[in-house]
């Protein structure tokens, strides 16, 4: 059970790592991420609400692939 759970942890480190780098180099470059249309913004006043609607279905959608494209894989 161990070994189970540490290989788990390992996998996600790995895709966090991955993330992280992403930002780093090509942050830049995702600006529009969390501005797409449909993505809901209100601001009144002092108070800043963002709700990315469209930009989470999307991320959903991509990690729903790549997740079941792994699973077949391995």
């Amino acid at each position: 059970m161990n070994t189970d759970i540490a290989k788990i942890l390992i996998i996600v480190g790995g895709f966090l790592l991955l993330a992280g780098l992403i930002m780093y180099f090509f942050g830049s470059k995702m600006s529009w991420f969390g501005q797409l249309p449909g993505d809901i913004q209100y601001e009144s006043g002092r108070s800043r609400i963002h709700f990315p609607v469209v930009t989470m279905i999307i991320l959903s959608i991509a990690l729903t692939i790549i997740i079941n494209i792994f699973r077949r894989i391995f």
